[in-house]
Formats: structure tokens, sequence, C-alpha cells
């Protein structure tokens, strides 16, 4: 890695926003995957954030990476569709946290939406089911 990567890596915070669940270990996956992606990135700093019933809440995880130096964040969510949460609430929610951390730079992600590669994880689903049935 260049020193120029470097620098940057150590002031970019990667957020995987995700909408949350009243169910925990649906939570304890996110913040799972996060920390799969921080230890195969390469990347010091990735974290989970939720919109709803879980926390840290997208402003906490904000918050929390301003406070370990993080000036540049990249927020992905971590939906399948561009519904309303998206369209409308996300929009918002970095908006204000634009205006709380006016020197921060955020940038947003799409969601997983027309991925080129999410017909292949939903073709491997169908093989594990149609190879379990077989045994």
């Amino acid at each position: 890695m260049t020193r120029s990567n470097e620098t940057t890596n150590e002031t970019t915070g990667i957020i995987i926003f995700a909408h949350g669940s009243r169910v925990e270990e649906a939570n304890a996956g996110v913040r799972e995957l996060a920390g799969q992606v921080e230890q195969t990135s390469g990347l010091d700093y990735v974290r989970a954030a939720f919109l709803e019933f879980a926390q840290p809440d997208l402003a906490t995880a904000v918050a929390e990476a301003v406070g370990a130096g993080r000036r540049r964040l990249i927020v992905v969510p971590y939906f399948l569709t561009m519904g309303v949460h998206l369209q409308r609430d996300l929009p918002g929610l970095i908006a204000q946290e634009r205006d709380r951390h006016p020197s921060l730079e955020i940038r947003v992600g799409d969601s997983l939406e027309r991925h080129p590669r999410l017909p292949s994880l939903i073709l491997d689903r169908i093989h594990a089911v149609m190879h379990d049935h077989e045994s």
C-alpha cells in the first residue's frame, strides 16, 4: 500500500448502514459482516449502524467515527432495494450529519439492488438447497 493510500485509510471510515431488527442475532450478523469487511479489505475502520431497533444509530456511528479521527465517511446501505428508507430516510439522516459535522466528508454508496453479482449469489443459494435435497 502506498503512503497516500495509508493516509486515506487512516482518515476514511466505512459505515455499513442496515435497517436493524428486533431480533438481535440479525443485528449481530451485520456487525459481524462489518468486521469481516474490515478484516479482508485492508481498511482499518468499518462499523455497522442501524436505522431502527438496534444500536448504534447513524448519528452515534458518525460521532464515533469523528471521535476516532475520521475526516471522510463512506456509508454503504445494506439494503436490497431502493425503498423508502433509502429514498427518503437516509438522505435526511445524512443531511443532519453534514449539518452536525460540516468538516466531515460523507459519501453514500448504492444499495445492493442491481449489483452484477447478486444473481450469482441467488443461484448459489438455489444450488445449496438443491444439493441438500439430493443428499
